[in-house]
């Protein structure tokens, strides 16, 4: 089963576009996640369409954060990129008719309806601020060793 990356991957740019402190262009990222340039321009496009992050073109030009990260939750990362739904479990759809399928089909999609809210909460909780401190401090800790 294929995992839907681009949260995970999205995070890891904007934190590292936080610690670099500059321009970032679409090459650069691209090394960063071993993939190619133009899936990062594609992607970054829902964050610019946000306003979390700008581009600019020409030489020199690239990606740059456009808020303050303590303005901005994982949530707001998750929503900017359109996910359709969190988790991979599915409905039943074999019998219309069938009053068990039905049954089971009510159970599971409250399941996963609260399992979605509690994600929802906890990603809307967390700043990425908190995240780019984790990176700073664990970084100040190993060179005090």
């Amino acid at each position: 089963m294929q995992r839907d990356t681009r949260l995970a991957r999205l995070l890891h740019i904007l934190i590292h576009m936080h610690l670099r402190g500059g321009v970032t262009t679409s090459e650069t990222i691209a090394l960063m996640l071993h993939t190619n340039p133009v899936f990062v321009r594609r992607t970054m496009a829902a964050l610019r369409e946000s306003g979390y992050v700008k581009s600019t073109g020409g030489p020199g030009g690239g990606w740059a954060l456009a808020c303050d990260l303590n303005d901005l939750t994982v949530r707001d990362v998750y929503q900017a990129i359109g996910h359709t739904a969190p988790f991979v479990i599915g409905l039943a759809d074999d019998n219309h008719t069938c009053p068990v399928e039905a049954a089971v089909n009510r159970h599971i999609n409250e399941a996963l309806g609260s399992a979605e809210n509690t994600l929802l909460q906890l990603l809307g909780d967390k700043r990425l601020s908190e995240i780019a401190h984790d990176v700073t401090s664990s970084k100040s800790r190993k060179t005090t060793r």
